[in-house]
C-alpha cells in the first residue's frame, strides 16, 4: 500500500498534471507542432490580440517535471499572457518529452525519458526560436526564457548553451545541474528565484529529491549565482533589497541581491524566499503545504520576471 501511495505522489512531483487548476479568463492558446530530430514536438503559443510593431519579444516558459505547457500557463495563472497583451510580446509554452526536460542531470530514474534517452531539448528550443523568428516576427535580440523546477534547471542549460540566442533568463525553484560542463559563449542576464525551505529542490544544493528518491544533483543557489557572475564578468558590489511584506500571513520573507555590470548591459539577480516552498511566487498553490511548502505572496513572479527580462537585449 505504501509503495502504491509513493508512486502516486511521485507522479505529482513538481508541477502535477493531475490537478485541474482554475484560471481566470482562460486564454486562447494555440497548439502547434514541429519535427526535430525525427520527433514530433509540440508547443502552445500565446500571441497578443494586437501587435503594434514589426518585431516583438519572445518569452519561452518551461513547465516543471510531470507537467506540460498548459499546466505552466495555469501555474502562473495566465500572468504572462496578461502581460503579453499589455506590453506586446509572444509567450510560448513548449512541451517536454515524457513531461520532462533533459536539463543535464544524470543518474535519473528510468521513467525520466528526456534524460535517459538524451533528448535534444536544447536543439528543439533553438529550432523553435528560429521558427518563431521566421513566422511570428520575433525580435532575435529579445528572446527570453523562464521556467519552474525542472523547467528552471532547463532554463539555466538553455541560457548557457544558447547564450548567442537568449538575452535573459529567469529560473524559479531550480539551480544549475551539477553534471553540466558547458559554459556560455556570450553574456546572458540571469534572475534566480529560490525558496530557502523548498522541500524538493535544496537551496544549498545537492540531490533533488522526493522523500528518499534522488533525482540528480544541482549546485546551490550561491554557486549558481557565482557561476553567472563569473561568466558575465561582473565584479561590482551588490545591491541588497528586502521586499515589503504585503501579505504577512503567507509566512514568507523575500530578499534579493542584485549585480549590474559597469556598463549596465548585463545583470544577475538572486531572490531568496525565507519560508517559501516549491512554488511560484504569486501563483497557484497547486498542492498542499505539507508536500510542497508555502507560496510567497509578497510579489508576483510573472511581473518580476518580465520587468527583469525586458531591460535586456542582445
Amino acid at each position: 500500500m505504501r509503495n502504491t501511495i509513493g508512486l502516486i505522489l511521485i507522479t505529482l512531483f513538481f508541477v502535477s498534471d493531475i490537478f485541474a487548476i482554475p484560471v481566470k479568463n482562460k486564454s486562447p492558446l494555440i497548439r502547434k507542432t514541429m519535427t526535430h530530430n525525427g520527433l514530433q514536438r509540440s508547443y502552445y503559443l500565446y500571441v497578443p490580440s494586437k501587435i503594434n510593431q514589426a518585431k516583438i519579444p519572445l518569452l519561452i516558459a518551461l513547465h516543471g517535471g510531470m507537467g506540460n505547457g498548459e499546466k505552466m500557463e495555469k501555474l502562473t495563472q495566465s500572468g504572462f499572457n496578461t502581460l503579453a497583451d499589455e506590453e506586446n510580446f509572444i509567450v510560448v509554452y513548449p512541451n517536454g518529452i515524457g513531461r520532462n526536460w533533459n536539463d543535464g542531470r544524470k543518474s535519473m530514474p528510468s521513467n525520466y525519458k528526456a534524460h535517459n534517452n538524451t533528448i535534444d531539448d536544447v536543439g528543439f528550443i533553438s529550432a523553435l526560436i528560429k521558427k518563431l523568428i521566421e513566422t511570428d516576427n520575433v525580435d532575435p535580440a529579445r528572446v527570453y526564457v523562464t521556467g519552474m523546477s525542472n523547467g528552471a534547471m532547463m532554463t539555466h542549460r538553455l541560457a548557457i548553451e544558447l547564450s548567442d540566442q537568449i538575452a535573459a533568463g529567469a529560473a524559479v525553484c531550480g539551480n544549475i545541474p551539477a553534471d553540466l560542463t558547458s559554459t556560455p559563449k556570450s553574456k546572458v542576464s540571469m534572475m534566480m528565484i529560490n525558496s530557502m525551505n523548498d522541500p524538493l529542490v535544496p537551496y544549498e544544493g545537492g540531490y533533488v529529491h522526493f522523500r528518499k528518491k534522488q533525482l540528480g544533483r544541482i549546485l546551490s543557489a550561491k554557486e549558481s549565482l557565482n557561476f553567472w557572475l563569473e561568466h558575465n564578468g561582473i565584479v561590482v558590489e551588490p545591491t541588497n533589497k528586502e521586499f515589503p511584506s504585503t501579505q504577512p500571513d503567507d509566512g514568507c520573507r523575500a530578499i534579493s541581491v542584485s549585480y549590474l555590470d559597469n556598463d549596465q548591459s548585463t545583470e544577475v539577480v538572486l531572490i531568496s524566499i525565507e519560508g517559501g516552498g516549491h512554488t511560484w511566487p504569486g501563483g497557484w498553490q497547486y498542492f498542499g503545504e505539507k508536500l510542497i511548502g508555502k507560496t510567497c505572496r509578497d510579489f508576483d513572479a510573472c511581473q518580476m520576471i518580465w520587468d527583469f527580462c525586458k531591460k535586456h537585449s542582445k
